[in-house]
């Protein structure tokens, strides 16, 4: 087990850097004052403009503790993702949900905000999956930890997973803990020139056998698939399926969007498609199969289109999808980037921004103009 005396010293704030957060968050919630959450920025684009006084994390850092046998991990939020992952690769493991940095930067506190995951997501889990409890910082400047074996707060809500995605809405999160796995033991990626609607079927055929594939994306014309596991099953696997070798550092760039895909320059948005499996290709005037990528098996679509909103999110809809808009025209943020909420679940949200941050103090208007 890795305790707080084998992380470096460096990266052990004082219970002073802690309590300066707290004290914070306590003057704000006095004031009225709202508060605009930072970690390492990495990811600032992704959601509405937020107005309020910068709260940095970055000084809240390290490892807390760690036990590589029991594959569980506790890290403060502002420790340097790359720097968790480093000393989870020291001892053969990784965060299976594979989120992306989009900068040396990134935090752990960032990952849990936006609750975006990698390539392997729809064969390991989300980020979500693997949060086992968490530290939070109340609008009362008060750390509660939740999730594991403690118990609910009062409103009975499970914050340890409610703050996944929540985008620094609900509170500060400091702290999170959370299962790890280990690296596979061979891992080979393939490259298959095939049709686009020839791909989604094989995607559909290959789904429903034990096949080792832990990423799979069509582009340009090609599936490109990953598999990891053990080494005589890649093998066996990768001679049954053919294609050429593709190099592995392909979903890294995949991940952290630095594909010619995501690069071009023609004045259109850049949306992301969240559909259910085995969705065929939509129906969207105007668009071509060189204007998506398709990622997570076809689960995570990335279109360019100058469609309006409302019209591709009603086909997405229909789908049984969503659509976040993750660049506006010429890279332009947009005032609502994620699809509006049905006033069912619109209402729930705002009791919970009611019931946890009254004043709205937390990265107000973050998500959603109301809350």
């Amino acid at each position: 087990m890795v305790s707080t005396h084998d992380t470096p010293q460096h990266d052990i704030p004082s219970h002073d850097a802690s309590e300066a957060l707290a004290e914070r968050i306590r003057r704000a919630e006095a004031e009225g004052t709202p508060l605009r959450i930072v970690g390492g920025d990495t990811k600032a684009f992704y959601g509405r403009n937020v107005q309020g006084e910068a709260l940095s994390t970055r000084e809240h850092r390290g490892i807390t503790e760690y036990d590589p046998v029991e594959l569980i991990v506790s890290v403060r939020t502002g420790t340097p993702l790359r720097e968790l992952e480093a000393a989870l690769a020291a001892n053969g493991q990784m965060l299976p949900c594979e989120p992306p940095h989009f900068g040396e930067d990134a935090t752990v506190g960032g990952m849990i905000a936006t609750g975006l995951s990698g390539p392997r997501r729809p064969w390991a889990g989300s980020v979500r999956d693997f949060v086992l409890g968490t530290r939070v910082i109340t609008r009362q400047g008060s750390e509660q930890r939740f999730g594991g074996q403690v118990m609910k707060n009062v409103a009975g809500y499970d914050l340890s997973r409610l703050m996944v995605g929540a985008q620094g809405t609900l509170g500060l999160l400091t702290e999170v803990s959370m299962k790890v796995l280990p690296l596979p033991g061979a891992s080979r990626s393939l490259h298959l020139d095939m049709p686009l609607a020839e791909a989604l079927v094989k995607l559909s055929e290959w789904g429903r056998q034990p096949l080792p594939i832990t990423a799979a994306a069509w582009l340009d014309g090609a599936l490109h698939l990953r598999l990891e596991g053990g080494p005589s099953s890649v093998a066996a696997t990768a001679e049954r399926l053919g294609g050429d070798e593709l190099k592995p550092d392909f979903w890294a760039a995949l991940n952290e969007q630095r594909l010619a895909f995501f690069a071009r320059e023609d004045g259109r948005a850049l949306w992301r498609l969240s559909l259910p499996h085995h969705t065929p290709v939509l129906e969207l005037p105007g668009v071509a199969d060189t204007d998506v990528l398709y990622d997570w098996a076809g689960a995570q679509r990335w279109l360019r289109s100058d469609l309006d909103a409302a019209t591709l999110r009603e086909v997405v809809s229909r789908a049984g999808g969503h659509a976040t808009c993750w660049r506006g025209a010429n890279g332009q943020p947009v005032d609502e980037p994620f699809t509006p909420l049905a006033p069912v679940l619109a209402k729930y949200h705002q009791n919970l921004k009611a019931e946890l941050d009254p004043k709205g103090i937390f990265n107000p208007g973050r998500l959603y103009a109301a809350f």
